[in-house]
């Protein structure tokens, strides 16, 4: 009979563990202390530490991510069943999708980024001072400097408050220079299990002009813009906010008139149709940074225009910026895959369409290596093309390196508007 009662005993004490505070467990222990014997309230209060354990790294967990409001995961959709991840209650049991698994090389044939044509500032963090704050920004608050990293000239945030960060150095930045119609491309770096690193995109000059409450937050694996209702999560991540490994996300940004889209890497996070405020400035920078490395490089602003049939049809070519190169290669960039499929898909729409592909550098470097390098850029850009399904006899390539700027190559600006690719009907 004893013995039973032990069990009995045993078994309400486990219960309650799992439901009860530290303060409840311990006069439950009391209590148990009072009718069981000395060996059995050790095996009690071994199974009650592991309880209470679990109980309040739950809770913790529960409050951290309330308070933060991050650590949401999303619920399984169509595109997560084509990619086979598993339910969410076996989501656990899976670790972290690795580079490969989120891997450009297999999705960004469905990517649909065609970036502004007119570009309003450019910064690559070319000829910068390790050490230095950035020449091409002002500081809004906290302290940034020019640094080295992963290979390359890169912004290093070091310490960075909620309203912190940079902005650009413009001749008038007090006025509204964003127009109706722009993209902004950056890269940004996130380590690898980090909790919580975020950057903050702010649509206004801070300490310049008049505030836009709502923000744009990126964390490693999601965008969230203004509250926690309007969010979204990389396909395929298992958290939205840590990750097991490290890797810089490439982020473009689409605002037409009042609707704004967000892209991360190869995937569009955000489609919102209406954002009840007029975007007037670009402020970039982090929130609640307590630990980890925070970098960011390759910014790029650019007006929008009318789409590229329609200058096509006016000019009978149309002229981009959007397919980008590796440095002196002829290597293209993975985020030039949503103006190739735009032209793919115009070309696929229109059968009557034949394109020359044609190549234009900057002016730096040797202008016959120019003239090579432009040859080759135009020549890759033929074959992505193809392999993508449009005929080869249906396209031609050319390159002019240096000998045709639209623009001056003076500024950073000015060498990004004349690196570029036109498509001239024949």
């Amino acid at each position: 009979m004893r013995s039973k009662l032990h069990i009995i005993i045993i078994g309400l004490f486990i219960t309650i563990a799992g439901a009860y505070s530290q303060i409840s467990l311990n006069k439950v222990l009391k209590n148990v202390k009072k009718n069981a014997e000395k060996q059995i309230e050790q095996r009690i209060e071994r199974k009650a530490d592991k309880a209470v354990d679990k109980t309040l790294d739950k809770a913790e967990e529960s409050i951290d991510n309330t308070v933060k409001n991050v650590g949401k995961k999303k619920d399984e959709d169509k595109e997560t069943k084509d990619k086979n991840i598993p339910a969410e209650n076996e989501q656990e049991k899976q670790e972290t999708p690795t580079v490969e698994k989120a891997s450009p090389v297999l999705t960004w044939n469905k990517y649909d980024f065609v970036p502004g044509t007119e570009i309003i500032f450019e910064d690559n963090q070319e000829g910068e001072q390790n050490g230095e704050f950035p020449s091409k920004w002002d500081l809004a608050g906290g302290v940034v400097e020019n640094a080295f990293f992963d290979a390359s000239n890169v912004i290093f945030f070091r310490e960075i408050g909620n309203t912190g960060g940079i902005t650009p150095l413009l001749k008038d930045s007090k006025s509204d220079y964003l127009p109706d119609e722009f993209t902004i491309e950056f890269d940004c770096y996130f380590e690898k299990e980090v909790y919580s690193q975020r950057y903050s995109v702010y649509f206004y000059a801070s300490k310049k002009q008049k505030t836009v409450l709502n923000r744009l937050v990126l964390y490693t694996n999601q965008a969230q813009y203004g509250n926690t209702d309007i969010q979204g999560i990389y396909p395929g991540a298992s958290h939205s906010n840590i990750d097991k490994n490290a890797r810089w996300r490439h982020i473009a940004i689409s605002f037409n008139k009042r609707a704004l889209k967000v892209y991360m890497d190869d995937a569009r996070l955000l489609n919102i149709p209406n954002v009840e405020v007029n975007p007037t400035g670009l402020t970039i920078g982090t929130t609640s940074q307590k630990s980890g490395y925070y970098f960011i490089k390759n910014i790029r602003i650019a007006k929008g225009a009318v789409p590229l049939y329609d200058k096509f049809l006016t000019d009978g070519k149309f002229v981009t910026t959007g397919i980008k190169f590796d440095v002196a290669k002829a290597s293209i960039m993975p985020e030039s895959m949503g103006t190739i499929n735009y032209v793919v898909k115009m070309m696929t729409d229109h059968p009557e369409l034949n394109f020359s592909v044609e190549g234009h550098t900057d002016s730096d470097g040797e202008s016959a290596s120019n003239q090579k390098l432009s040859e080759a850029r135009a020549k890759a850009v033929t074959e992505t093309m193809i392999n993508a399904g449009i005929s080869a006899d249906r396209l031609s390539s050319k390159g002019y390196g240096e000998t045709k700027p639209m623009t001056s190559n003076d500024t950073p600006e000015g060498k990004a508007q004349n690196r570029r690719v036109e498509f001239v009907k024949f």
